[in-house]
């Protein structure tokens, strides 16, 4: 089921830099959260698990029920939408996990995104974006007015945003070391493939082309390459996200969500 991967120079000089010991595996089958037997089998690789779980009070009364899993007692690992490569603190030390489709991804870029988890975990980030938002998840429910799986779309781009503040500084740092710079040059092209449609991402939701969420989820995953944002998500890129996490996105969602309820009557 897990393997150990063998790592190009530069993401093991990458591991050695921000997550020493942590173990990186492929898993030989796809998953969007693994079942909780097969994550239980990690024990056999590492010194220990340590299984999270959260408080029911944080969700609202309406959730996905894969994030009232995630919050629950039983030992969960990756959820919908988290990519190609996932990552748990959930066992000690840190596990980097490669799902079977990582087989289809360029090397370059597959290289890329293990280097990512890397810094993350390196970085102090949380795993996913309810510890994150914690008990205000229910509040940018509410303040939103959104549906459930709009809330956990929007949940998520705001928390790859925040990450993408907490981490793009060492990216942009890897110009100058050349052990890094494969991984530096991956970055680069793919902050420039998402360029493109930054400026159109008002003007799409205005249109109906795209949902807030979605508008949301493109510009957050451009932060982390600091591209310049359209209004309103430029507010995203900012030191006060940065500095108050959770408080200020919900804010933001609150304000942007008011914002387009009034240009729409």
């Amino acid at each position: 089921m897990f393997s150990e991967r063998s790592l190009s120079p530069a993401v093991a000089a990458v591991r050695d830099q921000y997550a020493p010991d942590t173990t990186v595996l492929d898993v030989d089958q796809d998953f969007e959260t693994l079942p909780p037997a097969v994550a239980e089998d990690l024990g056999l690789l590492a010194d220990s698990l340590d299984p999270a779980s959260y408080p029911v009070d944080w969700l609202p009364e309406h959730t996905p029920t894969v994030l009232e899993q995630y919050a629950g007692p039983a030992f969960t690992i990756g959820m919908p939408d988290d990519g190609t490569v996932v990552w748990t603190r959930q066992t000690e030390p840190p596990t980097v996990l490669l799902k079977q489709r990582a087989e289809g991804t360029p090397n370059g870029f597959l290289d890329f995104l293990i280097a990512e988890a890397l810094v993350q975990i390196g970085c102090g980030i949380p795993e996913q974006f309810l510890p994150f938002f914690g008990p205000q998840y229910a509040e940018l429910a509410e303040v939103t007015g959104l549906g459930p799986a709009d809330v956990y779309q929007m949940a998520a781009a705001l928390f790859e945003g925040w990450v993408g503040l907490q981490t793009r500084e060492e990216f942009t740092s890897w110009d100058d070391q050349p052990e890094f710079e494969p991984l530096y040059e991956t970055w680069v092209d793919a902050g420039d493939r998402l360029e493109g449609r930054l400026n159109d991402l008002s003007r799409s939701v205005a249109h109906g082309e795209m949902t807030f969420p979605e508008a949301t989820e493109y510009a957050c995953s451009a932060i982390k390459h600091g591209l310049e944002l359209p209004t309103p998500f430029s507010a995203l890129d900012t030191d006060a996200f940065r500095e108050h996490e959770a408080a200020y996105a919900v804010q933001w969602a609150e304000k942007t969500v008011s914002s387009l309820s009034e240009s729409t009557e």
